[in-house]
């Protein structure tokens, strides 16, 4: 998350002690279902492991329809006519992402919107009417220290600057597919906004939409608040409720991903004199155990699929490294997933580690967490902790093997998609909560 580091907002909690998980015995954690749009749906993996559950075939959706290997839901047609039926198909893909200030002005102004957002603090039902007085006040406080923070990486994030490249580079290795498209980003708390990019949707008449948060794992922090505003815009207008729609969930199973990041892992290995004595030292965003013991949230199970997928992809290729995963980036008071990376950096200088390669697992472009959270305090503390030898995998970002993956998975995301809503005036209100509504069915 751009700015929800601790550079970035509020002080770090700080909580002794780290809860290290098994990541051998893996228990299966999907993508959540949403009632009104047809979403890729991430494969079970509780009996499966390594290319096993990435080539699983012939699963079958709730209402019996053939599941794909994409992991794509294939629906029966919805029954609102396309607004646009008849006439030559026009394709879009939006792509997902949180935005961060371009330049020190802006850092107030985004982190308001920020701590607005009420998946990212989550106030009881009774006290909601202070999400906005209490988003100004923490955004005030924390404008002078974020400053600070991107001020240290040139002056405001690049986080625009390469998500819009990530776009070129889907658009031109979809017309490599023989499949023309419109890519389209949008920012849920800077420009371009989410808004901005629907808006422009309807202006270029798109006839069938793939959405494309580019978060891996599913959040409600991420992924769940971008479709959430989404379901409200399309809600709220004819054409958009109307509007084909699939929705790729999470995609950190994908074959693609896992060797694109494996190959990264790989590569700075060989920076190191002695490559195999380096711990592989994965770091996370973090979010509330709230977030996923009472709201259901999938994060930590898909990350740590996510890491034991990378592993079983690494120890095909000869590679056994050692490796560890911790949550960045904890804010406030309250309770973090665990383990905190600050502290198992210090835990592992303790224990004699002195090769260690950081892995920004759950970002896919280069930003404030780990340009200036890992690169300079994550990689100081280390130093200062005994480590002697420091490195780090870069994001992704448009790492081509990447970027034809994220294109093979629109593909296959395509046929599936289907009206995200009913239309305005003959729709009743609904709850379309992305991670409670598999329990609505």
């Amino acid at each position: 998350m751009e700015a929800v580091s601790s550079s970035a907002v509020l002080p770090l909690a700080k909580v002794s002690g780290s809860e290290h998980r098994n990541f051998n015995q893996k228990s299966s954690m999907s993508c959540p279902e949403t009632r009104s749009f047809t979403s890729t749906h991430c494969q079970s993996s509780k009996h499966l492991k390594g290319s096993q559950l990435l080539n699983s075939i012939h699963k079958r959706n709730p209402v019996g329809q053939p599941f794909s290997s994409a992991g794509v839901y294939t629906y029966v047609e919805s029954d609102t006519e396309s607004p646009i039926r008849g006439v030559e198909e026009k394709v879009g893909v939006l792509l997902l992402n949180l935005g961060g200030p371009e330049t020190l002005h802006d850092v107030q102004p985004f982190l308001f919107n920020l701590f607005a957002d009420p998946d990212i603090i989550r106030l009881p039902r009774l006290f909601r009417f202070l999400q906005r007085p209490l988003a100004q006040l923490i955004s005030v406080l924390r404008a002078p220290k974020s400053k600070e923070g991107y001020a240290a990486i040139g002056g405001g994030s690049p986080l625009r600057k390469i998500t819009d490249e990530q776009a070129q580079a889907i658009k031109e290795a979809l017309e490599t597919k023989n499949m023309n498209v419109n890519v389209y980003v949008g920012m849920r708390y800077w420009y371009p906004f989410t808004e901005e990019a629907i808006e422009q949707i309807k202006k270029d008449k798109i006839t069938r939409l793939v959405v494309l948060p580019l978060y891996p794992q599913f959040s409600i922090s991420t992924t769940g608040s971008s479709i959430r505003v989404l379901e409200n815009i399309f809600r709220e207008d004819a054409y958009l409720s109307s509007l084909p729609v699939s929705i790729i969930q999470c995609w950190y199973q994908r074959q693609g991903y896992v060797n694109s990041m494996a190959d990264l892992i790989e590569k700075e290995l060989q920076s190191f004199s002695e490559p195999g004595e380096v711990m592989i030292f994965f770091s996370a965003h973090g979010v509330p155990v709230s977030y996923v013991e009472d709201a259901g949230d999938p994060y930590r199970d898909q990350m740590e699929e996510c890491i034991y997928l990378i592993m079983q992809e690494l120890k095909a290729r000869g590679i056994s490294n050692k490796h560890t995963l911790a949550y960045q980036s904890r804010v406030g008071p309250v309770q973090w997933l665990k383990p905190y990376t600050d502290e198992v950096l210090v835990e592992l200088g303790q224990k004699g580690v002195k090769n260690l390669l950081a892995v920004p697992v759950s970002f896919v472009s280069e930003h404030i967490e780990t340009l200036e959270e890992i690169d300079m305090e994550y990689k100081h503390l280390a130093l200062e902790s005994g480590i002697e030898n420091w490195g780090r995998v870069p994001a992704l970002g448009c790492t081509p093997s990447f970027i034809t993956d994220l294109a093979d998975a629109v593909i296959e995301a395509l046929p599936a998609a289907m009206a995200m809503t009913t239309p305005p005036s003959s729709s009743k209100e609904v709850s379309l909560d992305p991670v409670t509504f598999k329990h609505q069915i």
